[in-house]
């Protein structure tokens, strides 16, 4: 068997210094929320039916939570998942191209080809009839 080379360093650990991660922006989303609305971690935990150490770990970016569990916790904050959602979508996208730091390329917008419309028959011109014929 071949041995496993581990990545240590390099432009993937830069990668991952430079990119949020999805659960660290959720949790900060979620507490910023929860502390905009003067709420005690306990509380909204009790309201959303998890306990309060597995929500802290949540907003801490040390657990990634299921889908039920973000949908409680979001109910119990009176938000829909969307929002919640839409909150973290938007600290994660990158800087307007006007706002990108010096040096830094703007992100390439990716655009779907539209498919190709069907090609209707051509009638050869009058010059190509007489190739054909020959």
């Amino acid at each position: 068997m071949g041995q496993a080379i581990g990545f240590t360093g390099g432009r993937v650990e830069a990668m991952r210094r430079s990119r949020p991660l999805w659960r660290d922006v959720l949790g900060d989303v979620l507490r910023d929320e929860r502390r905009g609305q003067e709420r005690i971690l306990t509380e909204v935990a009790r309201t959303a039916g998890v306990s309060p150490q597995y929500l802290s770990e949540v907003e801490r970016g040390r657990k990634e939570a299921s889908s039920e569990v973000l949908g409680a916790v979001a109910d119990a904050l009176g938000l829909e998942l969307a929002d919640v959602v839409g909150r973290v979508a938007g600290r994660l996208a990158p800087p307007a191209p006007d706002r990108a730091e010096p040096g830094r390329r703007a992100p390439v917008a990716r655009v779907r080809p539209m498919p190709a419309a069907p090609l209707a028959p051509v009638a050869p011109a009058p010059s190509d009839a007489l190739l054909l014929a020959a």
